[in-house]
């Protein structure tokens, strides 16, 4: 298996979703046909084995998913993390996520301090946020969504208690912003090395 193969795959394991091979050839920074190449033999290679997962394509749109043979179990368990108790870094993740978003996953990760792969995947999962590609800063943010407003009995996120003072506070925006600065290399500094 190639570095192509390993990085299709593991972009559409935490995907979650469909992702198109110009899309992954954005990301990865190879050409399209690479991708449709590699991405048609990781399609193949899962065909043959006898796993409970595989890669799925349709028009050039390629999708890691559960096989058919899982499909009671995996039913099984998402009811069951649906209907399940938040834990309380859900809970933690969900309330930043209510008054700071959208946020990123990086922004997420620099306020707690831990890696919310597995939290945001099941607040996903339970409907309480949803996530959307963000052109403009190149990655996913996540927001609340409607049904977590509607099970509050809010109209708007703006019924949060102390919105206005927690979506705005001065001392946790300059925080992040010094965090991004430590953590992203600046272009200039890159242009004179």
């Amino acid at each position: 298996m190639t570095q192509v193969h390993k990085q299709i795959e593991s972009l559409l394991f935490i995907a979650g979703k469909p992702l198109s091979a110009k899309r992954i050839a954005e990301i990865l920074n190879v050409k399209q046909d690479e991708v449709k190449q590699a991405a048609e033999e990781l399609v193949a290679w899962y065909a043959e084995q006898d796993r409970g997962i595989l890669v799925m394509s349709s028009h050039e749109t390629y999708q890691m998913a559960t096989t058919s043979d899982a499909a009671k179990l995996i039913t099984e368990f998402i009811k069951s993390e649906q209907s399940g108790d938040l834990t309380k870094p859900s809970l933690e993740t969900l309330t930043i996520i209510a008054y700071r978003g959208p946020v990123s996953k990086m922004e997420l990760e620099q306020i707690r301090g831990v890696n919310c792969s597995l939290i945001l995947r099941n607040l996903l999962i339970k409907g309480l946020i949803e996530a959307e590609f963000d052109r403009k800063q190149k990655q996913t943010v996540y927001t609340i969504t409607l049904p977590f407003l509607e099970f509050l009995g809010l109209r708007s996120r703006d019924e949060l208690p102390q919105y206005k003072e927690l979506s705005s506070d001065e001392r946790l925006q300059t925080l992040l912003q010094n965090q991004m600065k430590e953590t992203t290399p600046d272009h200039h500094d890159q242009q004179q090395s």
